[in-house]
């Protein structure tokens, strides 16, 4: 089980260094504005502060999850600061997804594909981390 979970809270890491490149790097680009909804280039501009503040959140809990992969990977044991690294980490991507749905039906597939993985790495995780 700590495998699965590993692997799957490196598929949740990954996909929020992902968005940290559209949001932070990208947002300027019409290819990235409109895949999150933003009606115009002067949208886009008005709004770049905005994603990319909210590009470095995502930032910080890949690393905090891929942080708790390492500890986890390299340790004898299963290590409880890499376990919380995991939990913690993925819990608030858990969190923001769950936030995000409460803004509108229409955010729910971005929700889903936000939450999903990392709601899969908080189960496997916790069940890995007491076995």
């Amino acid at each position: 089980m700590t495998a699965v979970a590993l692997v799957l809270a490196a598929v949740a890491g990954l996909l929020h260094v992902f968005i940290f490149v559209l949001e932070s790097l990208r947002w300027r680009e019409p290819k990235t504005w409109k895949t999150f909804g933003v009606a115009s280039q002067a949208d886009a501009e008005t709004t770049a502060g905005m994603a990319y503040n909210q590009g470095f959140y995502n930032l910080f809990l890949a690393v905090g999850t891929l942080a708790g992969i390492v500890v986890v990977a390299l340790s004898d044991t299963h290590d409880v600061i890499g376990w919380t690294l995991i939990v913690f980490a993925c819990g608030s991507m858990l969190a923001a997804a769950l936030v995000l749905i409460t803004t509108g039906l229409s955010y729910a597939r971005a929700a889903t594909i936000q939450g999903l993985p990392a709601l899969l790495a908080v189960v496997t995780a916790l069940v890995a981390a007491n076995a």
